[in-house]
This record gives C-alpha cells, sequence and structure tokens, in this order.
C-alpha cells in the first residue's frame, strides 16, 4: 500500500502493533496522554463507549483473555488533514467460547477506524465495527 502521509503511515503502525498483540503501556508510542477512544455500538458493545489512554490500555490488556490471535487487512487509507480513515477486515481466534462460536473459532469484523493525530500521535480514534453474527 503506497503511504499518502506520514498520518497514514503512524495509523498503520499502529494496527500492525496492535495484530502483532501489542497491549497496555507499549500503546504510549502511538497514543497521546489526552487520547479517547469512541466505540460506537456493534454486536460486543450495545452502547457507545468512550476510553480515556488508560481506560484504552486496560481494554487491549482484557482483549487478549478473549481473542488469542487478529488480524487486519487493510482495504483502504485515506486521509484528511490531521484525520486518518483505514478501512479494514479484522479476523480474531478466540481464546474463549463467545455466542455460538467455540475457543479457537474465528470472528470476522469490518471496521472503519478514524483517528486524529495531533504532534504524530493518536489524540482521538472513533470505531465503527460491524461484526459478522456470531449470537
Amino acid at each position: 500500500m503506497k503511504v499518502e502521509n506520514k498520518n497514514v503511515e503512524l495509523a498503520i503502525e499502529f494496527i500492525k502493533a496492535v495484530s502483532e498483540g501489542k497491549t497496555g503501556e507499549e500503546l504510549n508510542n502511538f497514543y497521546d496522554e489526552s487520547a479517547n477512544q469512541i466505540e460506537y455500538p456493534n454486536l460486543l458493545t450495545k452502547k457507545i463507549v468512550e476510553r480515556n489512554l488508560d481506560a484504552i490500555k486496560d481494554a487491549s490488556i482484557k482483549g487478549q483473555q478473549v481473542i488469542s490471535f487478529q488480524n487486519y487487512e487493510i482495504i483502504k487509507a485515506y486521509s484528511c488533514g490531521d484525520t486518518v480513515v483505514i478501512e479494514a477486515i479484522w479476523t480474531g481466534r478466540l481464546a474463549i467460547p463467545l455466542g455460538k462460536l467455540k475457543a479457537g473459532d474465528e470472528m470476522k469484523a469490518y471496521f472503519a477506524q478514524f483517528f486524529e493525530f495531533r504532534d504524530s500521535k493518536i489524540v482521538e480514534q472513533r470505531n465503527y465495527d460491524c461484526f459478522e453474527n456470531f449470537l
């Protein structure tokens, strides 16, 4: 994928780090201390969830208890000013049963993630996650 600008490159590096299992304090390289993440309702999260940096890092650690492996296939990356939009297909292998899926089964979702950057760090992230039905 041809990289359009520094922020697109940083967003792709972030997604690769998450795919490789980076969690907790390892995410400090990507997020500003004032970072805010908003996850919009989906099959896993029934309401809007907002997280500050500490909550983002905690959620990343808790996620490893549910997912034993994950991969993001980046379909498109767009940028406009300090905003980067990533369209990706996410695949995760479950470490525990979830819905009708057993441990070891794969889940799939189609993500649109919006990243706002300041000084080469993510200050805001908005996730629109569309999971294939696993219930």
